[in-house]
């Protein structure tokens, strides 16, 4: 029985002495395996001949592919640390030498199964059936403990064969991809995806499992759509940097701007229409390039934003119009009364309490200057802004040198019209 994972062997007689563990595991091969005869072993006590063989604890890693061996695993493990197994983590503390075996990255179903072959050795039950021998790890054994892999031509995109569960870094471009292989969706130690330069049309949503990624890059790809689950899935908070460049993306859904943890965002040869309204809520947000699109305005929530670098180049900007879009209704109807009323005093809500297309109302709705919501009901001015207001660096908007663009605000009333009027001017 073999398990691959990161190992840090801990001796507890360090502190005693004033010295500290280095405090960083390796890439390493964990056996379980069966003691040879030749093997030093403590003598049999009387009675014992018919006792199965004791198994060992082998250690391997590339410097040291012939292992350090713990012996005697009979009633010599002081304690077992389990509580993060479900995250690839565990130790066993042995008696005899003192130390901690720190188990790290490991798949954690393989790791349970090890955990458990190793509390029947310490109990002395007979599972020689399962246990390994006792020979060097061969180098070919290492490559299944991969963190990173690079695929950029479809003759060496692995067809027979599983990605190793262990990688951390994947990249498959050039592969001529139409959906994403669901056996990458398993690699659940993943920190970096990039798919970049395939035929991909459209995302599963199980990439939002993926609780460890960070980087996601589909730049080149035949996207129309950046759904609602993955901006509802565990992505929120892990994704630090997205590559959605060179796509068909015409909208990206309100629930987009839910990804708060997003750091770089590049959005540049979409077909992207306008920004979520809500984009000032990525407040993390640093790096924001959506150059050769058709944006004509940029929501009010924009100025929220504080970016070290930002690239409009080449959209469509409207000059801002004169005269408000005014779409007021007196009395207010029940549902704009109800939607302000949920809104304002932060009411729960969801499609297990209220229909789905009312849900979907509630996240589009519209934040009026004043920090109140509105629905259907409001009036809509443009002005202008200057990008350097909101980025440290800013590359010009056209090819005349300018860095403003026409801005959209809202307002929930005329009050709020006439009281911020000064912004329209």
């Amino acid at each position: 029985m073999k398990l691959h994972c990161e190992v840090e062997v801990i001796s507890r007689h360090l502190p005693a002495l004033g010295l500290r563990n280095r405090g960083k595991g390796v890439r390493a091969i964990l056996s379980l395996c069966q003691q040879t005869p030749g093997s030093q072993l403590r003598p049999r006590a009387r009675g014992e001949p018919g006792s199965p063989r004791p198994a060992c604890l082998l250690i391997s890693t590339m410097k040291d592919k012939r292992g350090t061996r713990y012996e005697q695993l009979k009633e010599n493990i002081e304690q077992f640390f389990t509580k993060f197994a479900d995250e690839g983590k565990a130790t066993i503390r042995l008696k005899e030498p003192p130390v901690d075996i720190c188990l790290s990255k490991a798949n954690s179903g393989s790791l349970k199964s090890f955990l458990s072959a190793v509390r029947l050795v310490h109990k002395g039950c007979d599972i020689n059936a399962s246990l390994s021998t006792l020979t060097p790890v061969k180098t070919s054994e290492f490559e299944k403990f991969k963190t990173k892999m690079v695929i950029t031509s479809k003759k060496d995109y692995p067809l027979s064969k599983n990605f190793p569960y262990s990688l951390e870094h994947l990249q498959v471009s050039y592969c001529g991809l139409v959906r994403v292989d669901m056996r990458m969706l398993c690699l659940k130690n993943l920190r970096k995806l990039d798919l970049s330069h395939n035929h991909i049309k459209k995302l599963p949503a199980t990439i939002g499992d993926l609780m460890h990624l960070q980087e996601l890059n589909l730049n080149d790809n035949h996207l129309e759509s950046f759904s609602v689950a993955l901006c509802q899935s565990t992505l929120q908070k892990s994704l630090r940097s997205l590559d959605l460049s060179k796509n068909k993306i015409k909208v990206l859904p309100v629930q987009f701007c839910q990804l708060r943890e997003l750091t770089d965002l590049k959005l540049d040869d979409n077909e992207l229409i306008q920004f979520p309204f809500k984009i000032g809520q990525l407040a993390n947000l640093r790096f924001l390039s959506a150059a050769r699109n058709k944006l004509s305005f940029l929501p009010c929530e924009f100025k929220n934003l504080s970016l070290e670098y930002l690239d409009l180049f080449g959209n469509t900007f409207e000059q801002p119009k004169v005269f408000p879009v005014i779409k007021l209704q007196v009395p207010l109807s029940l549902l704009e009364s109800s939607a302000r009323a949920i809104l304002y005093n932060r009411i729960p809500y969801g499609s297990h309490i209220i229909p789905y297309h009312l849900c979907q109302d509630l996240d589009a709705a519209k934040t009026c200057v004043c920090g109140r919501y509105c629905l259907n009901c409001y009036i809509q001015g443009t002005t202008t802004m200057n990008l350097h207001s909101v980025a440290h660096t800013v590359v010009l908007v056209d090819n005349m040198g300018g860095t403003e663009a026409p801005i959209t605000s809202y307002f929930c009333s005329l009050t709020c019209y006439v009281n911020s009027s000064d912004v329209l001017k």
